[in-house]
């Protein structure tokens, strides 16, 4: 049966207790249930569930599984919402939130700094019916022309990808709120760590498992957090239905990873801060992009929100592509890859990885530069990091 937490308990033991259902086995670790089907008692048992689950009844891995039905929970109460559903992978998440809520002829307004398959996602629902306005995210003003009576939806990156611009959450959600509209946030970068999102005002909340949660580059998983009608009556019937269900495997890879992700988090945004403050002011340097640095265009409301410049760093090299993948090509310690919140660090080119698909014009707008390189600053000592940094860029 399932084990209650406390709701005075602090993050780090919620991410350690909270929603276990242990069998009647009475196992310390959080078991793996790799089933597809569930048996019931009778056919009346069978009848009655298909109308109705309880907390721990299930009918299909597809609608549910207790592994999952755990890190769901687990997820809920670190992100203080009533009710969460996992997925195969953070686009499920990002996929059902949006899709589960929309309509043709409804209307979104999303901040035009995303990352590459969430425009993807709202590419498509424009040629659904849905029509999509895109707004600069760190612009209030444009937030409030923007949104009309009527507008279904908001949707933005707490902390943009791969720019690091930071939206001001509560300001975005009492002009949303005021025209009915709700508020869907992917928090990735900020992670369940540093998130206040549903505490200013955030009613959906969406995060690739895969990144910090999972925290060790093991296994793809996504979740959504909402309110319990949201989850149940509006995300799950779409999910179930269309098949983002995530594996029980990687649930229970994901309930480990949530044991250790405020202790990893916290050194990783320490070192993170230590590394940007080595390498602002690098001559090759033309731009460098950490919330955690003061010259950062929205570091009051970064530190307001989070209370830490995060886990990620974005830099621009002067010569562009050539200068980049030179810099790329000398690291020996970090890894070229397209991954983020990994316990090692990554370094990717995003004007021809994550955001190649975008044109060149819309690449410039969002100031992904042919010299940008976003770097995920992992658990390695500071100083190795800096060394190896320093090392490429000369």
């Amino acid at each position: 049966m399932a084990k209650d937490g406390g709701s005075d308990r602090h993050p780090r033991t919620r991410a350690v207790h909270d929603g276990i259902r242990r069998s009647q086995y009475g196992e310390m670790a959080e078991a793996i249930f790799l089933t597809q089907g569930f048996v019931y008692d009778s056919a009346e048992q069978a009848e009655a569930r298909f109308i109705e689950t309880g907390p721990d009844e299930f009918i299909y891995a597809r609608y549910g599984n207790p592994t999952s039905r755990m890190f769901e929970d687990r997820m809920a109460a670190l992100e203080g919402t009533e009710d969460a559903f996992a997925t195969a992978s953070g686009m499920a998440a990002v996929n059902g939130a949006m899709f589960s809520l929309c309509a043709p002829g409804d209307h979104v307004v999303a901040a035009r700094a995303l990352f590459g398959s969430c425009l993807y996602v709202l590419d498509l629902l424009s040629k659904f019916g849905v029509e999509i306005t895109y707004v600069d995210g760190t612009d209030l003003n444009q937030w409030q022309d923007a949104i009309r009576p009527g507008t279904k939806a908001v949707f933005f990156e707490t902390v943009s990808n791969p720019t690091l611009e930071v939206i001001d959450i509560k300001a975005v959600a009492d002009l949303a709120h005021a025209a009915g509209a709700i508020v869907v946030c992917d928090n990735v970068f900020a992670t369940p760590v540093f998130s206040r999102a549903v505490e200013l005002g955030a009613d959906v909340v969406v995060y690739s498992a895969t990144k910090h949660i999972d925290g060790g580059g093991r296994a793809l998983a996504g979740v959504v957090c909402g309110t319990r009608d949201y989850i149940r009556t509006v995300l799950e019937p779409y999910l179930k239905h269309t098949g983002g269900a995530i594996s029980p495997f990687h649930s229970w890879l994901m309930l480990n990873g949530l044991t250790t992700m405020d202790l990893r988090v916290r050194a990783q945004a320490e070192g993170a801060a230590t590394i940007a403050g080595a390498l602002q002011g690098h001559n090759r340097l033309t731009r460098s992009i950490y919330p955690g640095l003061a010259d950062h265009a929205q570091h009051a409301l970064a530190m307001e929100q989070m209370g830490s410049g995060g886990t990620m760093i974005a830099f621009e090299l002067e010569g562009g592509k050539d200068a980049a993948f030179a810099a790329l090509n000398r690291l020996k310690l970090i890894s070229i890859s397209n991954n983020l919140g990994d316990a090692k660090s990554i370094i990717t080119h995003p004007a021809t990885t994550t955001h190649q698909r975008l044109s060149e014009e819309a690449r410039a707008a969002l100031g992904i530069t042919p010299g940008l390189v976003r770097l995920s600053v992992g658990l390695e000592h500071p100083g190795d990091l800096i060394d190896d940094l320093q090392s490429a860029l000369q």
